[in-house]
């Protein structure tokens, strides 16, 4: 996504929810994909969500993965800095690479293996990575979300929700809302797994997906 990881990070980059999801939608015309199966993570699942119900892609399947999209999102401290991002992104490099790793060793139910904290640190300790990632804070809104939130009932794609148990950001009790939200939805707990459900139970999030993908392969048949 424009603005995230190793994608382009420039001043004044419009990086909101839903410019995501134009990109996304714009993304499968030019790949030519007519119906993908999608999984999702985090804001993505906002992203691909958004891509199906406001600019009605077709998908065959969906697995979203402790998506923001429900109310309330973010953890407390998402929270503060999008209400003074242009405070934060003030800070000294030494302050903000401490804050960067404090947040996203938070994200994680067990501790994050060195090389696994630097590869999501390092895009964020440049100049511009520290003005990106306050940036992308800052334009998260829940008013992106909200007309995804209204029409959840109108999702036809089948939709597997997968959580992690110990998901200190998005609190594990909105899968089951999210999925009393979408029709025929199922969703599944994964033991011992924070936000980071992938680094943490990466084994067992990858034959959840499998299973929600090859169920789906079934009923086709």
């Amino acid at each position: 996504m424009p603005g995230f990881g190793r994608s382009s990070m420039v001043g004044g980059q419009d990086v909101s929810i839903a410019a995501q999801i134009r990109a996304l939608t714009e993304l499968l015309d030019v790949w030519d994909l007519e119906r993908p199966a999608v999984i999702a993570h985090d804001v993505g699942g906002a992203v691909a969500l958004g891509a199906h119900l406001l600019h009605r892609r077709a998908m065959e399947r969906l697995v979203l993965v402790d998506i923001v999209t429900l109310r309330p999102w973010g953890s407390p401290f998402f929270r503060l800095v999008r209400d003074h991002a242009d405070v934060f992104m003030q800070l000294p490099p030494a302050l903000h690479e401490g804050l960067v790793r404090a947040y996203i060793r938070g994200a994680s139910y067990r501790e994050l293996d060195a090389p696994t904290q630097e590869l999501l640190v390092a895009p964020w300790l440049s100049a511009v990575g520290q003005q990106a990632f306050y940036a992308q804070i800052a334009q998260c809104r829940t008013q992106d979300t909200e007309p995804i939130v209204d029409r959840l009932a109108e999702v036809t794609t089948p939709t597997t929700i997968l959580w992690g148990n110990e998901d200190a950001w998005i609190p594990a009790e909105q899968a089951s809302r999210l999925a009393a939200s979408i029709p025929d939805a199922k969703f599944t707990l994964v033991p011992e797994a924070g936000h980071l459900v992938h680094y943490d139970a990466p084994d067992l999030l990858a034959r959840q997906i499998q299973a929600a993908l090859m169920q789906h392969d079934d009923e086709k048949h």
